[in-house]
């Protein structure tokens, strides 16, 4: 027969976190109409970017030299992340370490190379 009183404390913690995630979406929900304070209006529903209406719409197509940007963004935050733990350590990892990196460093400059040479990284 298997043991199910090892559950219970996942089980407890599942439930307030269900609690307590219902509580903090519907609380305010209801004590903004027991308030007064829920009155939906045209302008409070209307769709807005930035605080002006949006220019096209919403459902529009978007280039893809945005998605280019975001994911070189992506490559080179990534690349920050990853030579603060390495700089950091790089008295255990000793010259192995150091090689690996700048190998590492070597192929993203390349790559940063290729994205500036093709006119990637180029706004219109």
């Amino acid at each position: 027969m298997v043991d199910l009183s090892q559950y219970l404390p996942i089980l407890i913690f599942l439930a307030i976190a269900l609690g307590l995630s219902s509580a903090f979406v519907f609380l305010p929900m209801g004590v903004s109409r027991l308030t007064g304070t829920h009155n939906p209006t045209a302008d409070k529903l209307a769709e807005y970017e930035c605080g002006f209406p949006a220019f096209e719409d919403s459902r529009s197509q978007f280039d893809v030299r945005f998605y280019l940007v975001a994911i070189l963004f992506i490559i080179f935050d990534l690349e920050a992340a990853f030579l603060f733990p390495w700089a950091v350590s790089l008295k255990f990892t000793g010259w192995a370490g150091w090689i690996t990196m700048m190998v590492f460093l070597f192929e993203l400059i390349i790559g940063f190379a290729y994205a500036w040479k093709v006119g990637a990284l180029e706004w219109e």
